[in-house]
Order: C-alpha cells, then structure tokens, then sequence
C-alpha cells in the first residue's frame, strides 16, 4: 500500500454489500430468519447458512462483528482512507411485511449495525434495490439505525429533497468531498420506490438526456473549487457486457457539466470495466464485496462472470483538481460468509474480466503485490 501523501485524498470503495439474510444469521444479533422467497421453495435464511456450512466447513462459534470483513479490515487499515463509501444494499430493520411482488428482500437486525464501524464505513449510498424491500417502515427505520450509529447515508429519505440531498465529508485541510445517491429503474427498484413530495423514497432517476440536465440544473453551485464530487449509481442489469453506451453517455455528461469527478456504479453483482474520462473514474459495475452466494449453482453463462469473486478499490485524488493518481483493487471471495483475499488464479480472473473492453475504454490492470492496478493506454 502507498505512503500517505498530504497532497492527495483517499477513497475507499465497494460496490455491493449485502449484510442481509444469511450474513444476518450469522452475526451477533440475528433478526427473524422468515424470507418470502417460495420461488426457491425455501423459507428460512438459515438454509443459506446451512449449505454455505455443507460445502465450505462451519462458520466458527465464535466471531464478532468484524467476523465478516475477514482479512480486507489489514487492507483497509494500512490504506488510511479519508473516506468509506459503500452502497449498502440491505434495510435494517425489524419490519415483517416484505414489499408484495418483490422476488427477494434483505435485512439486517438493527442491533448489528455496528458491523459497519468496524470496517469504518463513512458514508453508504443506499438509492437502490432492496433499501425497501421491508417498506417504507423498513426504510424509515434504517435510516434512523444509520443516524443513532453516525454513520452518513445518500439516496433515500423521508421524502424527494432528502433522498436527492448530498452527503458533504470534510478532509481537513484538504478540502470536501461530496456524495450523491442514484438509482435507474433498470437496476430493480420498483417505480413506486422513487421519493416524492410528502412520500419517502428513494432517489429514482433515468440515464436519458431530461434527467441528466435536471440533475445538473440541481446541482448548479454545489461543486466548490477544490472539492471531489462522487456519484454513486445503482444502475444497469446484471450478467451483462463491461459497459452499457447509455450509461457511458450519462456518466461523461455528468462529468463534463456538472464537475462530477467519480462515477461509483454498481448492481450489476459482478465486476465490470473501469474508464478513465478526463482523468476522472467512470466505475461501470464495483461488483460484491459481501454477500451469500457463495453455495450458489450458476449457469454456465453467468459463472463467466465470475460474481462470487470481488474488488475492494483503494483509489487516490489529487487534492485541488480531483484527478484520479492512482488505483489499487484487492481481489476478494467470499468464504464462509467471510471476506478473504482472493488466490492467484482468481486475481487472474478478475484481471481479464477489467482488461475485456480495453479497445472500447483505454483501460486496462496490471497485476502487483497482490494487487490489481489499473493503468491506461495514453500513459
């Protein structure tokens, strides 16, 4: 890992961080294991637990509730970021209505909450798919479990300006960073999802042009010099190419009018590529850092993406003028529902999966220490 320079801001990323169902079961306070999944014809999370156990050996007895970030928590402590961003996409809540006619909801027992401040999770993005899946009680209690923890969010809210609001951390005496939250209906938030004038929600947007100048009519004085400007978007489908030109469109157009200088996507459950715009990162799919699939049988088309395999993105900013200097990626796998380092053949993996659309995006990661690193073709 890189010394630490007072020049430079440093983000810590992941996509994905899916503390619901069985990592909930597994942690110190786990909720109510009644899932409404009966196409699967399963009712418990417990079953998730259960068949993780069966083919990788048992989830030791005793653990904490750093128990799950496994040994990612050394990467992240010898980085120092200045800010922890995630999309958390699970609710927190105790609530027993599940949202009708959703296929899968995820929570977490409000009293686990903490596991997020171990890993030292700053700010989480939640504009996405299942930060309602226990409704709008469920959201409501969410966001307050993240007040009373301290921990900031983005996306979601009791209504449209508090969903649309963007989180601003202070990096002392090297300036701002903001966040915001978005999320596209194609990514599986329901339409009834998006926040309204007297009616919480989520931050709903479209990646066509009469969003993109609303969204940049709205943020019109927001960028200060010096800050860096992050957009976390929940957006696309999953199992899909490494990039979508809609969302290339989007992204430039953000980053080019309204100063935008990281675009932090994710949904898509696997990895995809990475563009460097003008020096500033478009992050077309982070993938998962934590999740339960691990037990999972894939078909032969989406195993080639490789989505039980991660990235945990350790990235640094020129303080002043936002420009990315430079990028490490950690390659992960979950295992016993515990982050670990993922082995050489999977780095492998992952390096061709970034290096696909090197031709179309003018990336491509070089493998080092571990790590993957991320270069360009114009130097």
């Amino acid at each position: 890992m890189v010394n630490r320079d007072s020049t430079e801001i440093r983000v810590l990323l992941a996509g994905d961080v899916m503390l619901g169902r069985g990592v909930d079961q597994i942690l110190p306070h786990p909720g109510d294991p009644t899932i409404y999944e009966n196409w699967r014809e399963i009712d418990s999370a417990r079953v998730f637990v259960d068949r993780i156990e069966q083919a990788h050996g048992p989830v030791p007895d005793r653990r904490g509730l750093d128990y799950v970030w496994g040994d990612i928590l050394q990467d992240f402590e010898a980085f120092r970021p200045d800010l922890t961003l995630i999309n958390l996409e699970t609710a927190i809540t105790r609530a027993a209505e599940p949202w009708q006619g959703k296929r899968i909801h995820y929570r977490m027992h409000p009293n686990n909450v903490e596991v997020l401040g171990r890993a030292g999770v700053d700010i989480c993005a939640i504009a996405n798919n299942h930060v309602m899946d226990w409704g709008r009680d469920g959201l409501a209690e969410t966001v307050v479990t993240l007040d009373r923890a301290g921990i900031r969010y983005a996306g979601a809210g009791p209504d449209r300006r508090s969903a649309e609001r963007p989180v601003i951390h202070e990096v002392a005496g090297r300036g701002r960073v903001i966040v915001v939250s978005l999320a596209t209906p194609n990514s599986g938030v329901p339409v009834a999802w998006s926040a309204r004038n007297g009616q919480s929600g989520v931050n709903l947007v479209d990646l066509d042009d009469d969003w993109i100048d609303y969204l940049c009519n709205g943020w019109d004085g927001l960028k200060q010099p010096g800050d860096l400007f992050i957009v976390s978007i929940h957006w696309g489908d999953n199992y899909q190419p490494p990039y979508d030109g809609r969302q290339r469109h989007f992204a430039r157009r953000l980053i080019d009018e309204a100063g935008v200088d990281v675009i932090h996507g994710h949904s898509s459950h696997h990895v995809r590529g990475i563009e460097l715009y003008k020096d500033r990162p478009i992050f077309y799919g982070c993938g998962d850092l934590v999740n339960d699939y691990e037990s999972a049988i894939l078909p032969q088309k989406r195993a080639a993406f490789f989505p039980k395999l991660g990235l945990a993105y350790f990235a640094r900013f020129a303080a002043g003028d936002g420009r990315l200097i430079g990028l490490q990626m950690r390659p992960t796998r979950m295992r016993r529902l515990r982050v670990r380092r993922a082995d050489a053949a999977d780095s492998r993996r992952l390096q061709a999966i970034l290096n696909q659309a090197r031709a179309e995006l003018g990336t491509y990661v070089i493998e080092k220490d571990g790590f993957l690193c991320l270069r360009a073709d114009d130097g």
